[in-house]
């Protein structure tokens, strides 16, 4: 019998799962995927009881943005087939599971994995990454080794800060030795900074502040120490790194003034892998390229939080301008890259 994780890997752009053509049936999906699939690995689900969860808790704007978008798996898999997209793993986005009570974060990070794994046990076009109730470092590690290990999970999700605790704090050692031991996809999305009203401005996080939070939380890692310490992790970075290709040379430049040590910062960051989900042409992919390389770089949708018209147009400025940027047949490197970082 063929398991999930092998169909995840194998399926082809014409493909359809059974759950699929049941949807497209019923009139919720599309039955012509476009040509040229991919592998989404920044891919949002936003189940109901969480969606009461965070607005019980007052979470009516997140992070600035207008509404909560709508979300089903049905929807999902209509997405996937009008985008051309054969896969795609899922994972709750900013503000994730913690709301500001650590029991009621713990419990709701096992609701959220529990239903993940549900959703991919009848969908093996999906897969998922787990939620952690950070910063509670010891449930969170409770959780990730019981979703990894139990429930087969595809790697963790936890955003660049949790309450201001970047991911380079040493608080967090006891989580990442248990990341490390089991060479997790650690799968790093943007949040919002602390004091975030006060930069923002009105605007919405994902506009700004996102971009400087990944590169907040990756230098931390990188100075402290963390991404050798930890060296079986597989870190993954949405938006190309946000804003950091552009600071890499600035921040080693710094390290070597003040004395903090080694490695360089762009050797590093060689060993991360970045998303290119948001606007990646026709500025930002040559920046990338010329800091990481194209071996480290997966597509992502960053659907549901952003439109499938947002996603169709993204995709058509792909296949338009990123062999321009330095990336030649995008679709199929991306979509074998993603195969390394997950083992498919």
């Amino acid at each position: 019998m063929i398991d999930r994780r092998t169909l995840l890997g194998a399926l082809g752009a014409a493909t359809i799962s059974g759950a699929a053509l049941a949807a497209i049936n019923s009139g919720t999906a599309s039955a012509t995927p476009a040509a040229g699939g991919v592998i989404d690995i920044h891919s949002h689900m936003v189940p109901d009881f969480y969606l009461r969860d965070a607005l019980a808790s007052g979470i009516v704007f997140p992070d600035g943005m207008p509404k909560w978008p709508s979300w089903s798996v049905g929807e999902h898999l209509a997405m996937m087939d009008g985008c051309g997209i054969d896969s795609a793993i899922l994972s709750v986005s900013s503000p994730g599971v913690h709301f500001g009570n650590d029991g009621k974060a713990a419990d709701l990070a096992r609701r959220v994995n529990d239903f993940g794994a549900e959703v991919v046990a009848g969908q093996p076009r999906l897969g998922f990454f787990a939620s952690l109730p950070l910063p509670n470092v010891v449930d969170s590690t409770v959780e990730a080794i019981r979703a990894l290990d139990q429930l087969g999970a595809d790697g963790v999700t936890v955003m660049s800060n949790a309450g201001g605790v970047y991911l380079g704090n040493a608080v967090l050692t006891p989580l990442l030795a248990a990341l490390d031991a089991r060479s997790a996809v650690v799968f790093v999305h943007p949040t919002s900074p602390p004091n975030s009203p006060a930069v923002s401005l009105g605007r919405p996080a994902p506009m700004i502040e996102f971009l400087f939070d990944t590169a907040r939380t990756v230098v931390d890692l990188i100075l402290l120490g963390v991404v050798d310490r930890f060296p079986n992790i597989r870190w993954v970075f949405t938006h190309g790194g946000g804003v950091l290709p552009l600071l890499a040379d600035r921040v080693d430049f710094f390290r070597t003034q003040v004395g903090l040590g080694r490695p360089k910062t762009p050797d590093v960051l060689q060993r991360l892998w970045f998303d290119l989900a948001g606007t990646p042409v026709p500025r930002q992919l040559p920046a990338l390229l010329s800091t990481v390389g194209p071996d480290r770089l997966v597509y992502g949708s960053d659907y549901c939080f952003t439109p499938i018209a947002a996603v169709q147009d993204q995709l058509r400025s792909l296949d338009a301008g990123a062999a321009n940027g330095g990336l030649a047949n995008w679709r199929a490197s991306t979509s074998d890259n993603a195969r390394r970082l997950l083992n498919l």
